[in-house]
């Protein structure tokens, strides 16, 4: 019996011992499991940071890329139109040269049709008649034209030529049959009534010379014809050959054809309004600027 009591007491010891020692083992293991996973959290803070870093580094690469593309654009666009600009004038220089070999050109017999005269537009004919000064026509306000004037006074907003008006006469062609309008040309305010020039007022047959012109449109801000008053702004070939008693033939006589004391003719404006040079010098800078900083920004990576 004192042995078996013996026995127990020491498996109770035993037991007692084991459970001691088993504790630091167990604390130590917890420790070291803890341990581990604040390090793994760490780690994977980490790799998250570095990720995010990297996704914004990419999306940010990204953008600057397709903003950098975009920006070209601009220098190219700008190159394009100046190109085009180029490209307009050369074709308006010709336009306009084109018409002056029209109104230099030796002129041809004029056709009694007037179907067949639309074709002839700036061409200058050439008819033999007499005026009828009973029936003039006045379109005004009107300047002389003066192509060397013209040409310095060019973009200013005011000119020192006085205005007069352009004297439209019915000529009866004696070699046609028909009466057609011409143009005999320019005259000052004192002079527009006839019977202030009345030298130049001829009566006989005369050879003349003109320049074919067509009906022209009404341009904005330019007022309505008015016909019982005999003012003309603009030049409406059907309403002044009805009013003139006349076919609907326009021609503006050339300055030859001037008769002394009368109009002044040559009244043809063949000038063109041609201001691509500035819109090519305009165009040409703006890619030259946008260009220089374009590669200063994504180039050089330079702060503009």
């Amino acid at each position: 019996m004192s042995s078996f009591r013996f026995m127990l007491t020491l498996c109770n010891y035993s037991r007692r011992i084991i459970r001691i020692n088993a504790q630091p083992v167990t604390s130590k293991r917890n420790l070291f499991d803890r341990s581990r996973r604040v390090l793994l959290k760490r780690e994977d803070v980490k790799l998250i940071n570095v990720s995010g870093q990297c996704s914004s580094a990419a999306a940010q690469t990204e953008k600057d890329s397709f903003l950098k593309w975009f920006l070209l654009l601009i220098p190219a666009t700008t190159l394009s139109l100046g190109t085009w600009q180029v490209k307009r004038r050369q074709w308006k220089m010709k336009l306009i040269e084109d018409l002056r070999n029209l109104t230099t050109a030796d002129p041809v017999p004029l056709p009694a049709d007037p179907m067949s005269v639309r074709n002839l537009e700036y061409r200058r004919v050439k008819v033999r008649g007499s005026f009828d000064h009973s029936r003039e026509l006045y379109i005004l306000p009107r300047s002389p034209v003066d192509p060397e004037r013209e040409s310095r006074e060019a973009g200013r907003l005011s000119s020192t030529v006085e205005s007069g008006a352009n004297v439209i006469t019915p000529f009866n062609c004696s070699d046609l049959g028909i009466t057609i309008l011409v143009n005999r040309g320019y005259v000052p305010k004192n002079k527009i009534r006839p019977e202030t020039r009345m030298k130049g007022q001829v009566k006989e047959e005369v050879d003349l010379v003109g320049v074919v012109r067509l009906t022209e449109q009404r341009k904005p801000f330019v007022p309505q014809n008015d016909e019982e008053a005999n003012r003309w702004h603009y030049r409406d070939l059907e309403a002044m050959a009805k009013a003139a008693g006349a076919v609907e033939i326009f021609i503006d006589a050339v300055l030859e054809s001037t008769i002394p004391g009368g109009p002044l003719g040559g009244q043809t404006r063949v000038s063109m309004r041609n201001e691509h040079m500035q819109y090519i010098i305009t165009w040409y800078g703006l890619c030259a600027a946008t260009s220089y900083m374009w590669y200063v920004k994504f180039i050089k990576h330079l702060s503009l």
